[in-house]
């Protein structure tokens, strides 16, 4: 019998929450994405307020999981797979320490599958620079207002959700392949 509570969560933060929640919501396991900040000192910060890079928040998701159907290694290894985790308080043309790549730990077996998985994706030398992807223990989480829930769902034909959304979307897709969910 196991003794974690189902389900679990995670909170990641990999550039642009909007990216990571339309990615991950598409693997079997995952029960909600939730998008929000984590990570600074202000309290109940806004969009705005994250955006100005004075909040010290990071744009993050907060994702319910079931590690039954998918462990917290896979989707890790998911995280992994969709966003740059070598380059400091940036993703693409989404530049200030907002989009910087966090791994928020729930408990200590998060943190150390976590490390574990930054380590061997270190020695498998898959990127041309080193990790910088931080990992730290879980903070308070602010939910992002209405608008960002379910954001490229809601507006598919939004440019930057043309342009940056639906690759990584997409790239999830073809990388887990077996591990989508029907429809």
């Amino acid at each position: 019998m196991k003794d974690v509570a189902k389900p679990q969560l995670a909170t990641l933060g990999g550039g642009c929450f909007w990216c990571l929640e339309a990615a991950l919501l598409q693997l079997k396991g995952i029960e909600s994405v939730v998008s929000g900040y984590a990570g600074g000192e202000t309290r109940e910060p806004d969009y705005h307020s994250v955006c100005s890079g004075r909040t010290g928040h990071a744009e993050v998701v907060e994702v319910r999981f079931d590690p039954d159907v998918i462990d917290y290694r896979t989707l890790l290894t998911a995280f992994f797979a969709i966003h740059d985790p070598t380059t400091l308080n940036r993703q693409g043309n989404d530049v200030g320490s907002q989009y910087r790549s966090v791994i928020f730990t729930h408990n200590d077996g998060q943190k150390k599958v976590a490390e574990a998985l930054i380590a061997d994706l270190t020695a498998q030398r898959i990127w041309p620079a080193p990790i910088v992807t931080a990992v730290s223990p879980a903070p308070t989480f602010w939910r992002a207002e209405d608008y960002h829930q379910n954001y490229y769902a809601n507006n598919p034909l939004q440019g930057y959700c043309q342009a940056v959304v639906a690759p990584k979307a997409a790239k999830l897709r073809k990388v887990f392949a077996g591990r989508l969910k029907d429809g």
